[in-house]
C-alpha cells in the first residue's frame, strides 16, 4: 500500500536520523514529503531530503504559494510524522500555533499524526511539556515516549528519539488500520509482557524456553499506535526496543512477577505474552555442576514457580482486562479454556506449538475464547496483524468492563 506521507523534522540533534526514517518510508513504496523548520535545516541540508525523498522539499510557506502548500500538504496527507519533534514543536501543535509551513500542516491534517519527541530530560519531564504531551494525545495525536540513552554531549536519561526503524513500525502500523482508524487506546495505560523467563541452575546454565518475544512486542508496537502508554515488561529478549514503549528488562519468573504486578496498579489492560518457566532449581549451584567421574546425570530438585496470571486474576481492579495466552499441544483449545476459567482472565489466546510454530516465526495463528463464550478463529498472519485483531477485541471489553464481566 502506497500512501502520502509527510515528515516533518524539527531542529534537534537527531534530525540527521530522520534520513534513516525517511529511506524507510520511500523503499516501502510511500511517496515522502519532508518539511524540516528552519532550524532543522542548519542540521542536514535540503539538498539531503531532496535526494533522499526525491519530491522537492517543502521549505516554508513562501515557495509555490501558487499551490498553497500551507493548506494542501495537510489535506492530501494519509500521515503526518514528525521526527525529532522539539519541545517547541510540541508546545506549538497544542497551543494551535501556526507561524511556519510544518505547524501550518499539522493544523490542516486530517490524518493520523503521530510525533516522535527528542529533548533532553529536564524539557521532556517540565511540567509545560507534560501538559502539552496530554492535550495531543487527547486530542487523538500519537505522541510517542521518547527513549532512554546518550544525549546530547554526556547527558544520559529520557528524551532520546527511539530507532528510526522502530518509528517506522509504528507510522506501518497505523497506515495498516486505516487513516479513519481512531487512536482507541488515547489515555489507557497498557501493560504487556513478552519473552521467556530463565531460571539458574549454576552460572553458566538454566531452564528456559524457546520463547522469542515476538508476539509480545507485536502487541506493544500495536498499542503505542493505538494511543496506549504501554508498560512493557521483558524477560531475556533480543529485540530492538519498540518505539514509545517504556521497556522493564527482567531474567526470571520471579523477577517477571515482581515488575508485572507493580506495572499492573494502575493498568487498565493486562497482556501476558510472556513464557515464564514453571519450574525452578529447589537450590542453586553457586559452582558450575561438573560431570561425576561415573558419568551419572545430576538429580536436580524443581519446585513450581508462581502463576503470575493467576495471581493479576484474583487482583485486578473490577475495570482492568486481563489477557492471558496458552501455548499448547494436543487439545490446545480444551486446555486454553480450563486455563481462562483458572487465570480469571478476560480473553485467553491459545497457540498451538510445536517444531516451526510459533517460537520464532514472524506469523502466527490463534483461537481467541472470551469469558463470555465467544470464539474468534485468527488465521495466520504476521504476528503484527494478529496483535491488532485481539486489541479490536479489548477495545470492546474496555467499553464494558464491568457489565460484560462474568466470573467464573
Amino acid at each position: 500500500m502506497s500512501a502520502r506521507i509527510i515528515l516533518g523534522v524539527g531542529g534537534g540533534i537527531a534530525a540527521y536520523k530522520a534520513c534513516e526514517l525517511l529511506r524507510l518510508f520511500t523503499e516501502s513504496g510511500h511517496q515522502v514529503r519532508v518539511v524540516p523548520t528552519a532550524a532543522a535545516l542548519r542540521f542536514v541540508g535540503a539538498p539531503t531530503w531532496a535526494a533522499l525523498s526525491g519530491q522537492p522539499v517543502a521549505e516554508d510557506v513562501w515557495s509555490d504559494v501558487h499551490e498553497v502548500p500551507h493548506v494542501r500538504l495537510g489535506q492530501q496527507a494519509d500521515l503526518v510524522v514528525v521526527a525529532p519533534t522539539t519541545a517547541d514543536l510540541l508546545a506549538k501543535a497544542a497551543q494551535g500555533i501556526a507561524d511556519d509551513l510544518l505547524t501550518n500542516t499539522l493544523l490542516t491534517a486530517r490524518c493520523p499524526v503521530v510525533l516522535a519527541p527528542a529533548m533532553h530530560t529536564e524539557m521532556w519531564e517540565h511540567p509545560a511539556t507534560v501538559d502539552n504531551v496530554a492535550t495531543l494525545r487527547r486530542r487523538g495525536v500519537r505522541v510517542i515516549e521518547p527513549a532512554v540513552g546518550r544525549l546530547t554531549g554526556v547527558d544520559t536519561g529520557k528524551g532520546r528519539l527511539p530507532d528510526p526503524a522502530e518509528i517506522f513500525a509504528i507510522a506501518r502500523r497505523t497506515l495498516v488500520r486505516g487513516i479513519d482508524a481512531p487512536a482507541d487506546l488515547t489515555g489507557r495505560h497498557v501493560v504487556v509482557t513478552a519473552g521467556g523467563t530463565r531460571e539458574p541452575l549454576d552460572p553458566v546454565r538454566f531452564l528456559g524456553n524457546r520463547s522469542s518475544g515476538k508476539q509480545g512486542y507485536a502487541f506493544a508496537r500495536a498499542a503505542v499506535a493505538r494511543g496506549a502508554r504501554v508498560t512493557l515488561v521483558s524477560a531475556n529478549v533480543a529485540l530492538p526496543d519498540p518505539a514509545g514503549a517504556d521497556v522493564i528488562r527482567v531474567g526470571t519468573t520471579s523477577e517477571l512477577r515482581e515488575a508485572t504486578l507493580k506495572a499492573a496498579v494502575d493498568a487498565d489492560v493486562v497482556v501476558m505474552a510472556a513464557a515464564p518457566a514453571d519450574f525452578r532449581p529447589a537450590t542453586y549451584a553457586t559452582g558450575k555442576i561438573k560431570k561425576s567421574d561415573d558419568g551419572a546425570a545430576p538429580i536436580i530438585e524443581l519446585v513450581t514457580n508462581p502463576d503470575i496470571a493467576a495471581e493479576l486474576g484474583q487482583r485486578r481492579r473490577p475495570d482492568q482486562v486481563l489477557v492471558v495466552f496458552a501455548a499448547e499441544t494436543g487439545d490446545a483449545e480444551a486446555n486454553g479454556r480450563a486455563k481462562l476459567v483458572r487465570k480469571r482472565a478476560d480473553l485467553i489466546v491459545i497457540n498451538e506449538v510445536g517444531p516451526d510454530k510459533v517460537f520464532g516465526a514472524d506469523t502466527n495463528a490463534a483461537t481467541v475464547v472470551d469469558v463470555d463464550g465467544s470464539v474468534n478463529r485468527l488465521p495466520e498472519q504476521s504476528k503484527e496483524d494478529l496483535a491488532d485483531e485481539v486489541w479490536d477485541l479489548v477495545v470492546v471489553r474496555l467499553a464494558g468492563a464491568s457489565s460484560l464481566r462474568v466470573d467464573p
